[in-house]
């Protein structure tokens, strides 16, 4: 008999101990879900961030990039113009 009390005293002890053991298990690991929770926020606000950017730039794209624009700064600034049918010259390569 006595060695079934000594073996439910180490149970018991045992036990005790485990419970102060997975209460701190248990606040490390919500520690950790609370860190990456905010680093997931942190990554989500970045992402709408660069969306809105490269929206931006899309369009700035689609301005910068129009013919018209192209067209005014060719004539206005650089003096350019359309050339004329005749002034056309055509080269035809034979490989």
């Amino acid at each position: 008999m006595r060695g079934r009390d000594i073996g439910w005293k180490i149970f018991v002890i045992v036990c005790a101990a485990l419970v102060p053991l997975l209460f701190a298990l248990n606040a490390i690991q919500a520690d950790r879900y609370m860190k990456a929770q905010d680093e997931i926020k942190a990554l989500e606000q970045k992402q709408v961030e660069l969306v809105e950017e490269n929206k931006r730039l899309i369009t700035d794209i689609s301005l910068l990039s129009s013919g018209e624009r192209i067209g005014k700064i060719a004539e206005e600034e650089l003096g350019m113009r359309k050339a004329e049918s005749e002034e056309i010259v055509r080269v035809e390569m034979r490989r």
